[in-house]
């Protein structure tokens, strides 16, 4: 049973190198735990000139986080996906695509990691969801494949939710880096997102309103 990898033909574009003045950036670091199998975690970020931005996720095989957070190994397997101011899909990746570690128990190599050379400015945000709920859509108001569903049962692990695709108990954590920014917000997870809330985020951020910066203990 192979693993399922989606990618959206726009990131070649945003990837692109631009000979523009890179901006003085920051780096950002988050936390939390889904509740449910179906829950999205959102990361709304800006950036003020073109920047080389790096979203990585721990929530699989552990590692040190940018702000020196040690995560341990056993969380979910994340999907990420990427989507611009207007809620438009850039991209949706599974497992890397750059390398990441590998869970020292299950042996898989299960986390994202996307590192996008030359991102021209503006507001982003970026989801998460546990394999496989996939976007429904290439708009971020369609919602996600497995709203209010327990889908993951149905992969064979014992604890009933919250298992790898290969029948293996994880737990409902998750840790996210976004990278070289300008800011960052995670919102509140719980619910798919509605119709209409990335244009408000995307105001929000005009306004300077959801800067935010996680440090280090």
């Amino acid at each position: 049973m192979g693993h399922k990898i989606r990618t959206g033909l726009a990131i070649v574009a945003a990837m692109a190198m631009s000979s523009a003045a890179y901006a003085t950036t920051m780096d950002f670091s988050f936390t939390g735990t889904f509740a449910g199998d179906a829950e999205v975690q959102q990361f709304n970020f800006t950036i003020g000139a073109t920047s080389n931005v790096t979203l990585r996720s721990y929530s699989y095989a552990g590692g040190t986080m940018a702000d020196g957070t040690i995560v341990a190994a056993g969380g979910f397997d994340p999907i990420l996906a990427l989507w611009d101011s207007l809620g438009n899909l850039v991209g949706e990746f599974d497992d890397g695509p750059e390398t990441v570690p590998v869970d020292p128990a299950t042996g898989a190599a299960f986390d994202t990691n996307l590192i996008l050379l030359g991102l021209t400015a503006g507001s982003y945000t970026a989801t998460i969801t546990q394999f496989s709920n996939f976007a429904l859509g290439t708009n971020l108001s369609q919602g996600f494949q497995q709203s209010g569903a327990t889908f993951t049962s149905g992969f064979g692990c014992s604890n009933g939710q919250f298992c790898d695709f290969t029948g293996n108990n994880r737990s409902n954590f998750w840790a996210f880096d976004v990278l070289g920014v300008d800011s960052a917000v995670a919102p509140p997870s719980g619910v798919p997102v509605p119709a209409g809330l990335p244009l408000l985020l995307s105001g929000l951020f005009g306004f300077g309103l959801l800067a935010r910066r996680r440090k280090s203990a």
